[in-house]
């Protein structure tokens, strides 16, 4: 039986003032719609392999205060979520985690924006948290393998969507 976290709750304000903040923005070759569809039907991010789960907890239709859960590395990290922004037209939402299995942070926060663009669209991924005070020499430790964790989830994105933009000697 998993152990559960309760983390601080968190408004949209936080995903600018958060202590870590990580946004990736890709330009993708698949239209708005289909990201947006990928990012939001019942079981969502299927192709990031190192989500081992994510899957809604309320019925759709999904708004603000819907709320799912998801795995990591095979359940090594588990969140509850819940949404505290969405808008289909804009294509845009953002939650926040309600517990978590592992106390390494004290508040956590993702946005996702998808604007359409004349070779698909923009594709804007943003991870904030706070660490937890007794965990921060544990967070600096772990920062290249959250950045390496992150990095997958971009490149599995561009490889399911298609990347619009030319890879640099830096992305190889």
């Amino acid at each position: 039986m998993t152990h559960w976290f309760k983390l601080d709750p968190v408004d949209e304000s936080f995903l600018d003032t958060a202590q870590y903040r990580y946004a990736f923005a890709m330009d993708l070759r698949s239209p708005a719609d289909e990201v947006w569809g990928g990012l939001t039907n019942p079981q969502p991010l299927t192709w990031c392999r190192m989500l081992t789960h994510v899957a809604y907890t309320s019925q759709a239709p999904f708004t603000v205060g819907a709320t799912r859960t998801s795995e990591v590395a095979w359940g090594a990290l588990q969140f509850r979520e819940r949404f505290i922004a969405w808008d289909d037209t804009a294509r845009r939402h953002s939650f926040y985690v309600e517990e978590v299995n592992v106390p390494l942070v004290r508040a956590f926060a993702e946005d996702y924006q998808v604007t359409p663009t004349d070779t698909g669209c923009r594709f804007t991924w943003t991870f904030t948290f706070d660490a937890n005070p007794n965990y921060i020499p544990s967070i600096k430790l772990g920062l290249p393998g959250i950045r390496m964790l992150l990095r997958s989830f971009v490149k599995d994105t561009e490889k399911t969507f298609g990347t619009a933009r030319v890879p640099t000697l830096q992305d190889l």
